[in-house]
């Protein structure tokens, strides 16, 4: 069981904005003011990138998510530097041929740093009121015994 007190605090952490978005082939969970390593990207240092293909956003009141992506949701993110992964050895061999094979592989990464994560409201039609639903459980129903 977990305290009153452990509980509160997860509470106020998880009242920020963040979203979750598709890059690279993966998905992130993107906070404001953190930076994150994803596969190189084709763009100097201090450029701005956005990235359009939002999964999920969650504000301090609501939780939007896409179908697959949220309409007109965006994520801007800063170039920091590439850079390169640590190293991973790849050994291949086969039994009894004598066949052995050594490979070692570095990734290229991009070190990016979100700026912002906004949606824009394209509609003025659309209240910003969300109607949530309650279902009351059915009643059981009673047999009857003859």
């Amino acid at each position: 069981m977990t305290n009153s007190k452990n509980s509160s605090n997860n509470s106020s952490k998880s009242n920020e904005l963040y979203a979750i978005a598709e890059t690279s082939g993966q998905q992130f969970w993107f906070e404001v003011n953190r930076y994150y390593d994803i596969d190189r990207l084709n763009a100097k240092e201090k450029d701005k990138i956005t990235l359009e293909k939002v999964l999920l956003l969650k504000d301090k009141n609501y939780i939007t998510i896409g179908q697959p992506y949220i309409k007109d949701a965006k994520i801007v993110l800063e170039v920091v530097s590439h850079k390169r992964d640590k190293k991973i050895l790849v050994y291949k061999m086969r039994p009894k041929k004598k066949t052995r094979k050594k490979m070692g592989h570095r990734q290229e990464l991009t070190r990016v740093m979100v700026k912002s994560i906004s949606v824009i409201e394209s509609s003025p039609k659309s209240s910003s009121k969300k109607e949530v639903v309650k279902k009351e459980p059915k009643p059981k129903s009673e047999k009857s015994t003859n």
